[in-house]
């Protein structure tokens, strides 16, 4: 007697039935188009990378929520945990086929065996795109443009877009003589939106003492304008220096574009990975803060130089597609649909089923999509399936509309029925109730 295994999944991982999957899928394209509209292009890169090359800059906790294990073959391998490192490793390996600068994106899976709450998951969908080979306020800002671009091609309602510069955090640190405990606060500071002032005064106050924690906090306070802010950063962090100078210039684009009001300038984005250089950046969802950054990332200048001599300095951003739609879906902005089909041809007559197929085809042609139904089952049946997935319309052909030349069309939203059409006429009237 064979036994049943229990269908279980492990914690942290989907099964994406159709209505999600279509929905995760119109995402992606809408993506790929605001991304291929900036000039960037697509790679690919292996799920399985040898440990030693995704242990190389990530941080402690990244590393330890690692998926790594030993293959048949006794090699050290992990589950890559983001796009970046292995697209560093990408870069230094394939240099001689590339040209600079270079900008690609990248969608699909990544692992971290991290703890799952809303929105964050241990098998998750990144969207990445990057720029390498050139290190200037431009690229810096057409990065900050693309994450902009790909929020309002997917029609995400009140996001803010919030900057900062890692050098200039660094060099304040540096006349508090915490240089060396830099990448400690940085990731302290960076969780203060999720555990809050108190708990951040209280951790710094461990890693320095109680003056320059709150020396810190000070830092970190924005004020009410983007340049009242960089002024007050600069002051503090010891005056005007490349850092400030590559925020002026950015800003000026800002200006440039009338854009004022979509980024801000807030010190206390600091991005809990080692390998950011300069500006980093997150956004928010307004209505929903609680989820956190659907879209974050910064300039990564010496990341490569792990793989290779030649320098490759890059910047780029990341959006969580997970954490972005289960926001969406919980705001109520989710546009899922339960089918790509837009038309039903029915099985009536199973000796038609050669002609429902031509039928099928002259609607593809015409920009439809439609499908057939295979077997020959009660009207009752036929109709049902069709409005079980979302189909707004069937076409109805028996054997005495075959004979005839003509067909039925029936509207499954409003029940209406468009009878003794010719397959032109039920073409021209399919287009009129799906526009």
């Amino acid at each position: 007697m064979s036994t049943i295994i229990e269908p279980k999944i492990l914690k942290g991982f989907r099964d994406f039935l159709p209505a999600t999957e279509i929905e995760r899928k119109r995402v992606i394209r809408l993506l790929e188009d605001a991304f291929e509209g900036y000039g960037f292009v697509p790679i690919d890169t292996p799920v399985l990378e040898y440990t030693e090359v995704l242990l190389g800059k990530g941080s402690g906790e990244t590393d330890k929520q690692m998926y790594r294990f030993f293959d048949n073959g006794k090699r050290d391998i992990a589950l890559r945990f983001d796009l970046t490192i292995p697209f560093a490793r990408f870069m230094a390996k394939n240099r001689s086929d590339l040209y600079l600068p270079f900008k690609r994106y990248h969608i699909n899976k990544v692992w971290r065996g991290e703890n799952t709450q809303k929105g964050r998951y241990r098998e998750f969908t990144q969207c990445d795109f990057d720029i390498v080979g050139t290190d200037c306020a431009s690229a810096d800002f057409e990065i900050l443009m693309m994450m902009r671009r790909s929020l309002k091609a997917l029609e995400v309602p009140g996001c803010t877009i919030r900057l900062n510069h890692r050098g200039i955090f660094n060099r304040f640190l540096e006349l508090l003589s915490l240089r060396e405990q830099s990448e400690e606060v940085l990731r302290t500071v960076d969780k203060i939106a999720k555990i809050g002032r108190e708990e951040v005064l209280r951790l710094l106050t461990e890693i320095s003492d109680a003056p320059a924690a709150l020396q810190i906090l000070d830092f970190i306070q924005k004020e009410e304008t983007f340049s009242a802010t960089l002024s007050k950063m600069e002051k503090l962090a010891g005056g005007e220096d490349e850092d400030t100078l590559r925020l002026k210039e950015i800003y000026s684009y800002i200006q440039e574009l009338n854009l004022e009001d979509a980024f801000e300038l807030d010190p206390s984005i600091t991005r809990g990975l080692d390998y950011y250089t300069g500006i980093v950046f997150e956004t928010f969802l307004n209505d929903l803060p609680s989820i956190g950054s659907v879209c974050s990332g910064g300039r990564y200048n010496n990341l490569a130089g792990l793989y290779t001599k030649e320098s490759l300095p890059g910047v780029g951003s990341s959006i969580g597609l997970d954490r972005l739609m289960a926001g969406l879906e919980e705001l109520g902005r989710s546009a899922q649909k339960n089918s790509h089909s837009q038309l039903l041809i029915l099985n009536m007559d199973k000796n038609l089923v050669g002609y429902y197929h031509k039928l099928a085809e002259d609607f593809r042609e015409a920009g439809f999509r439609c499908e057939v139904y295979h077997e020959s089952k009660k009207f009752v049946n036929q109709i049902k399936f069709a409005e079980a997935k979302g189909i707004p319309l069937a076409l109805i052909c028996g054997s005495n509309e075959k004979e005839a030349g003509t067909v039925n069309l029936k509207n499954l939203k409003t029940r209406e029925s468009f009878e003794g059409l010719t397959p032109e006429e039920a073409l021209k009237k399919a287009g009129e109730i799906i526009d």
